[in-house]
């Protein structure tokens, strides 16, 4: 079975701000998860957790910006942990348990792009939202510096398949990838080229669904954020759109294609 992303995190400096903001713009459902020592808060709809937010001194770190992260399943992390070092990649924190929950790492791409890998304890999972429904993570977008070697890697360690490759000029080739089990979709792009700026670091991208994006925009200015990229359309009939919250953390928006 392939595997993809099935978790989300947002660390940041100010829980309460974080809370106010996602909830204005997003429109998630946001609770405390009771964990024990320090505050934990998930998000998701109806039911449905997405993923949670934590400060960066909930994770024993000093003051960063913020920063979204995704967690990759894997049914095996002491492997993959091996395999991951094996190809050129980098533990960040080694192995952790989260009693009742499961076990997680943070490691490095080849390329220097951090995620991180879970191992649920769990063999039934959660209830899961559709992945085009709002409040969801629509899209998974990775920047980095050689995207033909980044799909190698990813689709060797994850079982992701290439889709569609979009020819972007002088930026080269926009591929997109996506798995069947879990469904999940997303592309990869050279950081480098035209437009684009040029300290933008390697990273992944997370597009939550909103079901406006103009008004989604209208609420990012309202909550105190700032827009990066104003809605535009891509191809297969989305609207997207990037900003920064109200503590400057990088984040982006997404409109389904209307059916």
């Amino acid at each position: 079975m392939a595997d993809g992303f099935i978790w989300y995190e947002l660390v940041t400096n100010d829980m309460d701000k974080a809370v106010n903001f996602y909830k204005k713009v997003v429109g998630w459902d946001i609770r405390d998860a009771g964990m024990p020592g320090f505050t934990y808060m998930l998000f998701g709809k109806d039911g449905k957790d997405v993923g949670g937010m934590m400060t960066w001194a909930g994770a024993d770190a000093p003051d960063l910006p913020p920063q979204w992260m995704g967690h990759i399943h894997t049914a095996k992390l002491d492997e993959e942990l091996k395999a991951v070092t094996a190809d050129g990649g980098t533990i960040v924190k080694p192995a952790q348990d989260i009693p009742g929950v499961g076990r997680f790492a943070v490691v490095l791409d080849p390329q220097k792009v951090k995620y991180l890998l879970f191992e649920p304890s769990q063999q039934d999972a959660p209830p899961r939202l559709d992945q085009m429904a709002v409040g969801n993570v629509g899209w998974h977008e990775l920047l980095t510096d050689d995207q033909a070697k980044a799909f190698d890697y990813y689709s060797k360690h994850y079982g992701w398949q290439k889709d569609f490759a979009h020819d972007m000029g002088a930026m080269g080739t926009y591929q997109t990838f996506r798995s069947d089990q879990p469904l999940y979709t997303g592309g990869m792009m050279n950081r480098k080229g035209p437009g684009m700026p040029e300290d933008i670091p390697p990273h992944w991208q997370f597009y939550f669904i909103v079901d406006d994006i103009e008004a989604a925009q209208k609420r990012v200015i309202d909550a105190g954020g700032n827009i990066l990229m104003p809605p535009m359309d891509v191809p297969g009939g989305s609207r997207i759109m990037q900003a920064t919250d109200d503590q400057n953390g990088h984040f982006a928006l997404m409109q389904a294609p209307k059916s």
